[in-house]
């Protein structure tokens, strides 16, 4: 290939790009994952199946094949940059899961066709910078729910020795008071569990108070608190304050300038 052909290619693919990424485009896929999802909803739906099944399987058989060409489209336009957002490799991942003949074993994956739901992330701004600082929090994340593994563990031993005897079926053994400590850690039924095991420990409201307060009061607040913090130091955020940074440093130059200009004014019509 020549340098003048390469070069038209080239415009043709920047072309291409700028079009897949321009706003009709963009709202357009929009409508097309939101109208996938509803149809995907109404396909477990009996009596909507039974009066628009091959509609509705239509319906999505032909949003899959305009997902299918939209990525092929922007695989040629974009080449290897493709792949270096990974919002698109998702959106790849996503679509190509339901490209998969769901047939024999592999019958589950039609299941997974609603993923392609999760196409509405990448496609709104706000919903991606979440989830990114989400995966920029991951490894303090993963520091919190050590520490929190480790209250686990501390307060299923001890309830298991303390209450194991005169309450199996809530703390017979490890796993079981594992899985009773994170009942109450959900704040769902616990009242049950603590009155119980109060009627032969009327101490136990100790252990109980002690653990949600560490457990679901401290422990998930740190995990919030380490999301916000990802959230702020994200470079979206950064790049928000410096814009509002700048305004309002232009702001504060324009005030000051028509300071300048009226003092004048005012000053000599008082002398009036």
């Amino acid at each position: 290939m020549n340098l003048p052909q390469a070069t038209r290619l080239a415009t043709f693919r920047n072309r291409i790009a700028g079009w897949m990424d321009s706003q009709p485009v963009q709202r357009l896929i929009i409508a097309l994952v939101i109208l996938n999802a509803v149809t995907l909803g109404l396909e477990t739906v009996p009596a909507a199946m039974q009066r628009y099944g091959e509609l509705l399987v239509f319906a999505d058989r032909s949003l899959l094949a305009v997902f299918a060409a939209e990525l092929a489209v922007k695989l040629f336009a974009f080449g290897r940059r493709f792949f270096r957002s990974g919002w698109n490799v998702f959106d790849l991942a996503v679509v190509g899961i339901a490209l998969v003949p769901a047939t024999g074993s592999l019958s589950v994956l039609r299941a997974l066709r609603v993923l392609r739901i999760l196409r509405v992330v990448s496609a709104f701004p706000k919903l991606r910078f979440m989830v990114e600082a989400l995966m920029r929090s991951v490894p303090g994340i993963g520091s919190i729910a050590l520490l929190l593994g480790l209250f686990f563990y501390v307060f299923a031993v001890m309830a298991t020795k303390l209450y194991g005897a005169a309450f199996p079926h809530w703390f017979g053994d490890l796993g079981t008071s594992l899985f009773s400590l994170f009942q109450v850690m959900t704040l769902e039924g616990w009242v049950d569990i603590a009155r119980e095991v109060m009627t032969l420990s009327p101490s136990a409201w100790v252990f109980f108070v002690l653990f949600i307060l560490l457990a679901t009061f401290t422990v998930l607040n740190l995990f919030i608190g380490m999301i916000v913090k990802a959230m702020e130091d994200s470079p979206s955020a950064q790049e928000v304050q410096r814009q509002l940074a700048e305004e309002i440093g232009a702001l504060r130059v324009e005030v000051r300038s028509l300071r300048e200009v009226v003092a004048p004014v005012t000053a000599t019509r008082t002398v009036d």
